[in-house]
């Protein structure tokens, strides 16, 4: 017998932050029957094996930092204060546990249905979802969101790639490794293998070009790939892959060993590995090809700018498009979604939502290294080559941060905090804002909302100081 079809006026598949955010918006808002399909834990990547247990883990580091300055103030703190990681593990499980639980009041307080299970379009306004108990069921909708993320990519071609672990595997780690290889010069791996320095961690970081960070502009990556050298990170630059990584010890910590074989001929013996050479959309399991779902070669589902798919009453938004993969991002851009579908004729909207859609430009991001670093905007590169070499101009400024004021002159030299900004035209307005240093993260939240909002930079100059403060310089700057 042939399973019910059960009808929604909104379906979405992915119960991560975009996900999450549409599906909130449309049910509580505007009332709209929602179903929400989710296979793994509530909350998607973000809450589960990225920001949010990353910024936590960051916290940590960032409390070993502290103790280590604190001396230069004249704390007497004994070297190598002892610490509990498994223990601190298991504070950081909890309270991700506990987010997963508030996801999912949060969906029962709103109506929202939520279903535990893997969706596969079974036509074009139809899923079949089957569920965890092992029984498959059918539902239909008029708008049918794909909100499923993604996932990290592996080596799969390298002999012995499954000895190492993927950023995901990184929240897993209850035993410190001694040496640790990351492999990568993105933002992961970037502020997973800072992290993982700060807290007394051999890194070594395997980057095929010079500096990582590679789509930042050009001062983000010099000074903070010089920064983690001076703090102790071993670079392999031009690294040309592993042809081979072998184990020679299982276990945790310390007890795992395995041996990377370069195409150089390099060896190392580490005693974890982390991949952190990119993400993929998860898309394989929706059989998109069924109903006419277009990708890039990448395999990320294509999109309008009002996220919608080749395919009429089907969506896309947050990772599995490739566009600007940041929660913030998702979540946004689900809202407008959902504002569009449900409250153009809703008491509640009304037709100025007709049009409703998230503008992708000058969207602010900090990266969790350390330094912490912030951007908003273009690179001087990508003004440059936007607005003529002749049309732009930079603001720059690098200069020690009063919290290192005690510490030796050697060790002030190579704590950076280091700002641009980069303006176009006669009246200088601000396309691009770049900061490195302590505190980047929140500021860059507020002179986020300043570029957004078209300023130039005499509105900077016309904004009395904060004294004394870093942030001081972005409006001091000559």
């Amino acid at each position: 017998m042939a399973p019910i079809v059960q009808h929604y006026d909104f379906i979405v598949i992915g119960g991560g932050s975009g996900g999450s955010g549409a599906a909130r918006r449309a049910a509580s808002w505007y009332g709209a029957r929602t179903l929400l399909v989710e296979s793994g834990r509530s909350g998607g990547t973000c809450v589960n094996v990225g920001c949010v247990p990353k910024k936590m883990t960051w916290n940590f580091a960032s409390v070993a930092e502290a103790l280590k300055d604190g001396i230069h103030y004249g704390y007497d703190i004994p070297a190598n204060v002892p610490f509990d990681f498994a223990r601190f593990k298991k504070m950081r499980d909890a309270s991700v546990k506990g987010l997963n639980g508030a996801y999912e009041r949060n969906w029962s307080r709103e109506h929202i249905d939520l279903v535990h299970g893997t969706a596969t379009f079974s036509g074009p306004r139809e899923i079949t979802v089957k569920l965890r108990e092992g029984d498959s069921a059918v539902y239909n909708a008029a708008h049918i969101l794909i909100a499923t993320g993604g996932y990290p990519v592996m080596p799969k071609d390298v002999p012995g790639w499954e000895h190492g672990i993927s950023s995901d595997g990184f929240f897993d780690i209850e035993e410190l490794p001694k040496k640790m290889a990351f492999v990568g010069a993105g933002y992961i791996a970037v502020e997973l293998a800072g992290v993982m320095n700060a807290i007394g961690v051999e890194v070594h970081m395997f980057i095929r070009g010079n500096t990582f960070l590679r789509n930042f502009d050009p001062m983000v990556q010099k000074t903070l790939t010089q920064h983690y050298e001076d703090a102790g990170v071993i670079l392999h630059r031009s690294h040309k892959g592993f042809k081979e990584v072998r184990k020679q010890k299982d276990g945790k910590g310390a007890e795992k060993l395995l041996t990377l074989l370069g195409h150089d001929g390099e060896e190392l013996e580490v005693n974890e590995l982390l991949w952190a050479i990119g993400r993929a959309p998860e898309v394989e399991k929706l059989d998109l090809a069924k109903i006419g779902v277009k990708q890039n070669g990448k395999g990320q589902i294509t999109v309008d700018q009002y996220q919608n798919t080749s395919v009429h009453g089907v969506y896309a938004l947050g990772d599995v498009t490739g566009q600007a993969e940041l929660t913030p991002v998702a979540i946004a851009a689900g809202r407008a979604l959902s504002n569009r579908l449900f409250g153009t004729h809703h008491p509640s909207g009304g037709p100025h939502l007709a049009t409703a859609k998230l503008d992708y430009t000058n969207i602010p991001t900090v990266v969790f290294a350390h330094p912490e670093v912030g951007t908003v905007g273009l690179t001087e590169p990508q003004a440059v080559e936007k607005f003529g070499k002749d049309n732009v101009k930079v603001y720059h400024t690098r200069f020690p941060a009063m919290f290192y004021e005690f510490h030796p002159p050697e060790e002030k030299k190579k704590q950076p905090t280091e700002y641009k900004i980069v303006c176009e035209g006669p009246e200088e307005r601000i396309v691009g804002l770049h900061i490195l240093g302590l505190g980047s993260a929140e500021m860059m939240q507020g002179f986020g909302v300043a570029v957004k909002m078209g300023a130039r930079k005499s509105d900077f100059d016309a904004t009395v100081a904060i004294h004394p403060t870093s942030a001081e310089e972005l409006v001091t700057m000559k």
